[in-house]
């Protein structure tokens, strides 16, 4: 078993917020390239814009940089207590580390097909398996929380 504070148990965590940090950075100069392009000045925008408004405005494969960077601010807010969870439990397994990369992992490659492709069945189905990846997850956050 390895220790319950492993950097090893929450370096996933750490990675997937850094990753995170990395879409938007990478939102903001697309999108800030798209502006010029469409001729929007921001000094002229109009006070309390949102960038659900650029959406009938910029291409949509601009918009899908900004769309999967929401995506990462939702269901990976859990992903982040449950690792912090088995950690604080003691349940830093290989196992629930090995779920926990394989996660961060599935959802890099949900981000890049999301804002580079952005086909649904793709995209869906990795959704799906990283759902199941952190239900498993939550699984055994449960189970070692019941000890």
């Amino acid at each position: 078993m390895i220790s319950p504070f492993s950097h090893e148990m929450l370096a996933p965590a750490a990675a997937l917020a850094l990753w995170t940090l990395i879409v938007m950075l990478y939102m903001v100069v697309v999108r800030f390239g798209a502006f010029k392009t469409a001729n929007i000045d921001l000094a002229k925008v109009p006070p309390g814009g949102r960038g659900q408004d650029l959406d009938s405005v910029l291409p949509k494969p601009v918009n899908w940089p900004s769309h999967n960077y929401s995506h990462l601010l939702e269901q990976p807010t859990l992903f982040y207590p449950i690792v912090i969870l088995l950690a604080l439990l003691g349940a830093a397994s290989q196992l629930n580390i090995i779920l926990a990369w394989a996660y961060v992992g599935l959802r890099v490659v949900h981000s890049v097909w999301q804002i580079k492709v952005n086909t649904i069945p793709v995209r869906a189905s990795i959704f799906f398996i990283s759902s199941i990846v952190l239900i498993v997850l939550a699984v055994n956050a449960l189970r070692a929380a019941l000890g």
